[in-house]
């Protein structure tokens, strides 16, 4: 009897242990978080906001600059948490990429998901695209926290999926300018919910009026706007002293939304040349901008 009590001591105490050591990496394992735009919802409520239409048309977004923002927004909010990606769901006819959707698909850490455009230029599909990611990724653990810019009523099935799980669910929301853009019972349902505002979008969306620059300016190489990048990192250094610079480092690669604005409207000033919706000049200047920062640290 007494080596039978003696060996069930012994497998508790075993247990226990093995219990212990997960729990401590369970500690040890970083927060996750994904953001998820729904960009119907996105172009809608940001060109009513800035540009005064939800016409796509009448208005220029840059994406690239405001996925920028919008993963720097998060940071600050999940400031123990690394990103796994933003997805960016859209709607295309029969569901081919257009060139702008190519070109956010280019970003890094970015994944575009597309449903399908009818007669009427509406979206389908994408509620159910929302839906699926959220739980397939709250399912298997992959994120402990989802960050969900849309307003539809019918993603409430989608956040009650990933909660199901475990996630948590942050809806965020655009400023209005009269009214409400999102569902009442979406609002019920997240964990919590904020609104970004006229001075957040402002810097991304921009009413067509014509071109910024000639068009006939001969389009830079890529090493003209590193270069270009590097000089105005020198500026922003010579102006803000290395302890801005040891606060910005660890944000590396990404540049917090207003440093980035000013970096895109300072290099377009100098280049005279539009850089909105060019990816792969955009990423040649940060890369200029932040290899003359890293070089004097």
């Amino acid at each position: 009897m007494n080596d039978d009590l003696a060996a069930l001591s012994a497998r508790i105490d075993r247990t226990n242990e093995l219990l212990q050591r997960m729990l401590a990496e369970v500690a040890k394992t970083p927060s996750t978080h994904a953001i998820f735009v729904d960009a119907g919802y996105l172009y809608a409520a940001a060109g009513r906001l800035v540009a005064g239409t939800e016409d796509r048309r009448a208005f220029d977004l840059d994406a690239e600059g405001l996925i920028d923002a919008l993963i720097d927004k998060a940071r600050t909010i999940f400031a123990d948490s690394r990103l796994l990606r933003v997805y960016w769901y859209d709607g295309a006819r029969r569901r081919i990429h257009t060139a702008e959707q190519q070109s956010i698909a280019e970003l890094p850490d970015v994944k575009v998901r597309l449903g399908n455009l009818n007669s009427n230029n509406q979206q389908k599909g994408v509620d159910s695209l929302i839906r699926t990611d959220l739980e397939s990724l709250a399912r298997h653990r992959a994120i402990s926290d989802a960050a969900l810019l849309g307003g539809d009523e019918d993603l409430v099935s989608a956040v009650e999926a990933a909660q199901g799980y475990g996630a948590r669910v942050h809806l965020w929301g655009i400023e209005a300018p009269e009214g409400r853009n999102q569902a009442e019972p979406l609002l019920w349902e997240v964990d919590s919910q904020r609104t970004l505002d006229l001075d957040f979008f402002k810097p991304y969306v921009s009413r067509r009026t014509g071109p910024a620059y000639e068009t006939t300016t001969d389009r830079p190489t890529r090493e003209d706007v590193r270069f270009v990048g590097a000089q105005i990192a020198a500026k922003w250094l010579a102006a803000r002293g290395r302890d801005t610079l040891v606060e910005l480092l660890p944000g590396h690669p990404y540049l917090p939304g207003s440093v980035d604005q000013d970096l895109l409207v300072e290099a377009e000033g100098l280049l005279q040349y539009s850089l909105r919706g060019q990816a792969d000049l955009r990423r040649a200047l940060r890369d200029g901008f932040w290899e003359h920062l890293r070089t004097q640290y």
